[in-house]
């Protein structure tokens, strides 16, 4: 199978343009291709999670991989998928979010000399003279086309600010300065960026001629990607500061039936057979699959030793043989006690198991939660200082959600 075959395969390709080339640059390990990040927060999320594992698949292959820090564009903020403006971000804001991504982004992608290379848009983006810009890419453009652009269709309604309404032609223009400065003959991102890959592809055509090398690919990087990344208490981090190796761990573990298959196609780098095989698998065997995902993809972000050890806790937890240093764990104050005591609602929501004491309230009622593996469905009971100091208590919602709580 080639490359470009298992790519399909894995479900990875929505569209493109071009495919004939695009198959046979890919194939041959001739892409020079970017991916864009634009450094919002301080650290990747799962998010960006397919486009680390696809950068990596494809440098594997031989293709050079351009990561395209967004220093620039993240000034103005990208509409795609939103129902209203980004909060404006400080320049320094940027710059720091910009070098944690530097750091994480170097365990999946090889850098150096003829590998691959990391830029920041920031270094043209910012440069930039307003008039300058406007007589050299303006013509390129037309409004009556972007506003057809369904990122910017669906926030109409509610009102697109003209800052926003630019960002379209600052994606475009990073692709010309790449295709021009790097020889970057291809780009890559979610079907949510389609609109705007096609407007940079388009504006180095018309700049530089019809015959100007540059095409697009896109594929479910963003939409799959965002939906992955994000659970009922926010977004699942790939710094271990904010997200710890046995919570990463947990998230790939608990995914829905539905997509262990599709996760494990697009993910990992097992072989499609060996992901094809687990398809057929029912029951417990499918909860066996999911161990595997969540394995190889914690042994990704964070190492062996790291994965070794978060399935040791997570096997120790889920067989009731006591509790691990590595558990999620909540640290409760003498000041936020009541008489010596704390209340099971404050520890759930503590402990970030539930959002709310009405929503923990529901849950005791309902037969969902458990103390040291024993069932409570008292809402009003509560637990000592001297339960709650030393190892704690370790309280479990549903089948899955573990925290552990201590009195500091």
């Amino acid at each position: 199978m080639t490359l470009f075959d298992e790519l399909k395969a894995r479900g990875l390709i929505a569209q493109t343009t071009d495919e004939d080339e695009i198959r046979t640059l890919l194939n041959e390990g001739k892409a020079t291709f970017y991916i864009g990040f634009d450094p919002t927060a301080d650290s990747l999320h799962v998010g960006h999670f397919m486009a680390l594992c696809l950068m990596k698949r494809l440098q594997m292959a031989g293709n050079r991989p351009i990561a395209l820090i967004g220093g620039g564009t993240a000034m103005i903020g990208d509409p795609s998928g939103r129902s209203d403006m980004r909060q404006m971000m400080t320049l320094e804001a940027i710059m720091h979010n910009s070098e944690r991504f530097k750091q994480q982004m170097s365990r999946f992608i090889e850098f150096g000399e003829g590998k691959a290379i990391m830029v920041n848009n920031a270094d043209w983006l910012m440069k930039l003279n307003y008039v300058d810009m406007l007589r050299e890419v303006g013509p390129c453009f037309s409004v009556n086309n972007m506003l057809r652009a369904e990122c910017y269709k669906q926030r109409m309604e509610k009102g697109l600010s003209f800052l926003e309404f630019n960002y379209m032609i600052m994606q475009s223009y990073d692709f010309y300065i790449l295709y021009q400065n790097y020889g970057c003959n291809m780009q890559f991102g979610g079907d949510d960026q389609w609109s705007n890959m096609l407007g940079g592809m388009e504006l180095i055509r018309r700049k530089l001629g019809k015959n100007a090398y540059a095409m697009t690919i896109t594929l479910l990087l963003n939409s799959e990607g965002k939906k992955m990344g994000k659970t009922q208490s926010g977004a699942v981090w790939l710094d271990p500061e904010k997200t710890t190796p046995y919570e990463f761990y947990q998230y790939w573990r608990n995914v829905e039936d539905s997509d262990v298959i599709k996760c494990l196609k697009m993910l990992t780098f097992l072989p499609l057979e060996d992901i094809e095989k687990m398809g057929t698998w029912v029951g417990g065997e499918l909860n066996r699959a999911k161990e595997i995902l969540a394995y190889e993809l914690t042994k990704l972000v964070h190492g062996q030793a790291k994965a070794d050890k978060a399935q040791e806790t997570a096997r120790e937890i889920f067989s009731g043989t006591g509790v691990s240093s590595d558990m999620p764990t909540a640290y409760l104050t003498e000041d936020e006690l009541t008489g010596n005591c704390a209340d099971l609602l404050t520890l759930l929501v503590k402990s970030g198991l539930v959002q709310s004491r009405s929503d923990g309230r529901r849950a005791i009622q309902q037969g969902g939660v458990e103390v040291g593996g024993e069932k409570i469905t008292d809402t009003g009971k509560t637990y000592s200082a001297e339960q709650l100091r030393g190892e704690g208590i370790v309280i479990k919602r549903g089948k899955k959600a573990y925290s552990r709580v201590i009195l500091s």
